[in-house]
């Protein structure tokens, strides 16, 4: 039995671990041919050997090598924007360096992939009619809900959104949608991280389990299926949408 994502050309930002190698993972499971990119190509070793899973280092702040590797591809009919980094403060914690990086990171990345990959993918969909799928990685925080401490990552994501609908918008008629996953708060490595940054990383992990009504926190896995359902031909009528996958934090 084919996959929902048999023949599809799909490239993942940050997929080295956590979301993105989920769906990396999740991706190859489902028939796709998947470019995985990391800043960190290390993260691969442990990779596991899937047909048509490709991996490749890559640092999306380097606006001139997201371009080189997106123009090398065939044209795609998914793109993973999936890399970021948390800031934890209020805006008087936050510093001008601090902001910067985030926009870079979290919004202006997704600008500069989306804006190399579209081209290719309108013409493919005007010669083929294969249609192909933006999607961005957002969150509940900012876009959906306000969190204490998440002043600069907030207003970032809150943009991913206002991104992710302008796209759409403008390409609705050109055979692109364009979608954002907005999770709760994922078992990642990257949550270790910060969780391991408290005083009381004990503590601090009872306290981002506490802010999710099921008592738990998300796994990557669990975050992985709805962004092949935004992949696949199974979601060709949605665009402009931000999927809400955040165990009940927005009730």
């Amino acid at each position: 039995m084919a996959g929902r994502l048999q023949g599809k050309t799909t490239m993942i930002t940050a997929a080295g671990a956590g979301i993105g190698r989920a769906t990396a993972i999740a991706f190859a499971n489902e028939g796709a041919t998947v470019y995985a990119t990391d800043v960190n190509d290390k993260l691969f070793a442990d990779y596991p050997k899937l047909p048509g899973l490709h991996t490749a280092r890559l640092d999306v702040l380097d606006d001139a090598a997201v371009r080189k590797m997106i123009g090398e591809l065939p044209p795609l009919q998914a793109l993973f924007n999936c890399a970021g980094f948390v800031h934890h403060g209020t805006i008087l914690d936050a510093t001008d360096d601090e902001w910067n990086f985030a926009f870079n990171l979290n919004v202006r990345a997704m600008y500069i992939a989306a804006k190399t990959a579209l081209p290719k993918m309108v013409a493919h969909f005007e010669q083929t009619g294969t249609t192909a799928s933006i999607i961005n990685i957002a969150s509940i925080c900012g876009s959906i809900k306000g969190l204490p401490n998440r002043f600069i990552y907030g207003a970032s994501k809150a943009a991913v959104i206002g991104l992710t609908k302008s796209i759409a918008a403008d390409f609705v008629t050109k055979g692109i949608r364009c979608n954002a996953v907005c999770p709760g708060t994922v078992d990642t490595p990257s949550l270790q991280d910060r969780i391991n940054a408290f005083p009381d990383p004990v503590e601090a992990r009872k306290m981002f389990v506490a802010r999710q009504p099921m008592g738990r926190l998300a796994k990557a896995e669990e975050i992985a299926p709805v962004v092949v359902f935004l992949a696949s031909d199974e979601s060709v009528f949605a665009t402009g949408n931000a999927y809400t996958v955040d165990g009940g934090m927005t009730i």
